[in-house]
């Protein structure tokens, strides 16, 4: 599933393309993108067409493009294989094309938004924005926590939220109501680079080893950022098609097997909530409460 570095990389695309743009078209060639528009097809449509983006923003795995219509938003959640392009007008239809709309610049002129997604777990919406603190955010963004990348991310609150819960810290990364924008991957990486177990209950942690872990999380978002993001397969592209090349700097993630490359230990591969967790158990050893 694309992560925040992915989902990153797709906003800041898009951004120069469609801030100031007006939606000249909509079309939609499968309902099942339009899932969490509950009110259907026709209603996106109309909702859409000659309307101008004012920005683009996001937050976790979400991104949003504020509507010139007052409190409202086009709303993107990618799922697992969603993948936003930019085309010129009338290029061919993408494999796994399901929405596309055309927008004109008054700068780069007209341009195709292509919504494409191989496992139609991803969705569009045309979603109400409501107010979270400085921000505004799409109603279905509301329960997601801010990332660590955020100005606002509230470190004491993160840190103090950890070491409450009795969950493994993996479990915990994994939770985007805790902290958002970091998935399986960047999850073992950041995990790896602070020298903590996955299994390691939060609440066996000290303030000072959750303020470490932190710090590596946002090293990992940002030089996965630097590289374009996380790239296994060609659904992990930015807006013009292109692959990331992250996944050339994993330290355990998808490394089973292999050496770690800080201690030479042997990378273990382990079963996790129907994924898989990366570690070395030589240097990631698990704290038990009160050990």
């Amino acid at each position: 599933m694309p992560e925040l570095p992915e989902v990153e990389v797709v906003r800041a695309g898009l951004a120069p393309a469609v801030i100031g743009a007006t939606i000249t078209s909509v079309e939609v060639f499968d309902e099942r993108a339009l899932t969490r528009h509950t009110a259907g097809v026709v209603d996106f449509v109309d909702r859409l067409e000659g309307v101008s983006i004012t920005a683009a923003s996001r937050r976790g795995k979400f991104l949003w493009l504020p509507l010139a219509t007052p409190g409202y938003a086009l709303t993107a959640h990618l799922g697992m294989s969603g993948q936003m392009l930019l085309r010129v007008p009338n290029a061919p239809a993408e494999r796994h094309e399901r929405i596309r709309i055309g927008v004109e610049h008054p700068s780069h002129g007209r341009l195709a938004v292509v919504f494409a997604d191989q496992r139609t777990f991803g969705s569009l919406a045309v979603d109400a924005l409501v107010l979270d603190g400085s921000d505004s955010v799409p109603m279905q963004v509301q329960h997601i926590a801010r990332d660590p990348l955020d100005a606002e991310f509230d470190d004491a609150a993160f840190i103090a939220a950890v070491r409450r819960r009795s969950s493994a810290i993996k479990r915990i990364l994994l939770d985007q109501t805790v902290i958002s924008g970091i998935g399986n991957i960047y999850a073992d990486e950041s995990l790896w680079a602070a020298r903590i177990h996955p299994e390691t209950d939060g609440r066996a942690l000290s303030a000072q080893a959750v303020r470490r872990l932190l710090n590596e999380a946002r090293l990992v978002l940002h030089k996965a950022l630097a590289e374009g993001g996380t790239s296994f397969d060609a659904q992990y592209v930015n807006v013009n098609g292109e692959a990331g090349y992250f996944a050339h700097s994993l330290n355990a993630y998808g490394r089973g097997g292999q050496s770690c490359p800080r201690c030479g230990g042997e990378i273990r591969r382990a079963a996790f909530m129907n994924r898989s967790s990366h570690y070395c158990p030589r240097c990631q050893r698990r704290r038990r409460v009160g050990g």
